[in-house]
């Protein structure tokens, strides 16, 4: 498993939210659905993301895939000048301005709304609730609103979500699921591979011959005894060059990197698992559950069972 491999294995979506809105200029959108990350693309016509702030507005031409990050509202819509005519709120729920729900009266088909029946633009976007804390390192990498143009970003995948959306058909929701999650592998890895996007140390240090070797053993066998000299000796330098190249390219120290790995998956365990904290404290690397409850509360600032109980479940697996 690489740097981006471990950071992306948590991103599964379930019961994602799809929304396909059929438009006809002047039109705008404001976006107040409160979720961590949004896949945005134009299947037909153009338009601009215009993120809350200071942020600049971006532009989005057919086939080009947004990825809009945080909680914080934005807007859609044919010019940046355009007033919102419509907020749309968590569980696809579109108000007008002074609060009347028109969810009901727009909506046709399983998950398009019309506000032009014959509109000239498409707008698809996906809600996409990312629940696993190995995630957080990476939200912190990316932009308020990036943008992959339709040359690096569509494709087969992309044209196959768009075609499946507004299907109805048994299993419909886990295939949309499952194509999201493949859309926003290739739409990040299309990104990172853009000189502007100035990928982080993290996914740069996956291609260097030393610290790349070292992640993928941290992030594969984190339940492993490791030290900074066992990690150099099994990449091949000594400890010294493995230790300063391992904070040149990812800005903290070997050890500390570890427990943050190790305490994020943790995190997931607890959360997603009924295991015992003894077994997960084994799991991730910790010799009892003091010691991965003195770990845990250093770096999260509870404890970990105050984390379970202060966390919503989401599935309940047998460790």
């Amino acid at each position: 498993m690489d740097a981006l491999d471990g950071l992306l294995d948590g991103a599964r979506a379930r019961g994602a939210l799809f929304h396909q809105t059929v438009l006809e200029p002047p039109w705008s959108l404001y976006i107040a659905e409160e979720v961590p990350l949004t896949l945005v693309t134009m299947a037909r016509g153009d338009a601009w993301i215009v993120p809350e702030g200071d942020e600049a507005p971006v532009r989005l031409h057919t086939g080009d895939v947004a990825v809009a990050r945080g909680t914080v509202p934005y807007v859609v819509a044919d010019d940046p000048s355009t007033p919102p005519q419509l907020i749309i709120h968590s569980q696809n729920r579109a108000k007008t301005l002074d609060g009347v729900d028109l969810t009901e009266e727009l909506t046709m088909g399983v998950r398009t709304c019309r506000l032009a029946p014959n509109g000239s633009d498409v707008l698809l976007s996906a809600a996409y609730p990312l629940r696993h804390d190995v995630n957080e390192r990476l939200l912190a990498t990316l932009p308020p609103v990036l943008v992959v143009p339709r040359a690096d970003a569509r494709g087969p995948l992309m044209d196959l979500l768009i075609s499946e959306v507004d299907r109805d058909e048994p299993g419909q929701q886990a295939v949309l699921d499952r194509l999201l999650d493949l859309a926003l592998i290739a739409t990040l890895r299309a990104w990172f591979a853009r000189p502007e996007a100035e990928a982080p140390g993290w996914y740069r240090a996956q291609r260097d011959p030393v610290v790349g070797p070292a992640l993928q053993l941290i992030h594969d066998q984190p339940a492993s005894a490791w030290t900074v000299a066992e990690l150099a000796g099994n990449v091949g330098v000594s400890r010294s060059v493995f230790a300063q190249r391992f904070a040149e390219l990812m800005g903290e120290s070997p050890m500390a990197y570890l427990t943050g790995w190790r305490i994020a998956v943790a995190a997931d365990l607890l959360r997603e698992t009924d295991a015992t904290i003894e077994a997960i404290a084994r799991k991730v690397g910790y010799a009892n559950a003091f010691a991965l409850s003195v770990a845990f509360k250093r770096v999260r600032g509870v404890t970990p069972s105050q984390f379970r109980t202060s966390t919503p479940r989401e599935f309940v697996e047998a460790p």
